[in-house]
């Protein structure tokens, strides 16, 4: 089963923070498309500028397949100083 987290104001828009897929879907677009289906508020809030996703704890730019075993992390954009 996959492991979907969500950080920071996208928690916040879900209302959840940690959540699990079974069966995981085949690719990062499916699971986004999955996501905004089930809360159009966090398919949108997923696909602005600057959110960034770390799929098994690397950095992904692009789409990618899952495994079953996937931990998928979606990380808002960072303001630092």
């Amino acid at each position: 089963m996959a492991r979907i987290l969500l950080f920071g104001r996208l928690s916040d828009i879900a209302g959840w923070r940690e959540k699990t897929l079974e069966p995981a879907p085949a690719r990062l677009s499916d699971l986004r498309a999955l996501l905004a289906a089930d809360d159009a508020a966090l398919g949108e809030a997923l696909a602005a500028p600057g959110v960034q996703v770390a799929l098994d704890q690397v950095l992904v730019r692009d789409d990618a397949a899952l495994s079953p075993r996937s931990e998928v992390a979606f990380l808002p954009p960072m303001s630092g100083g």
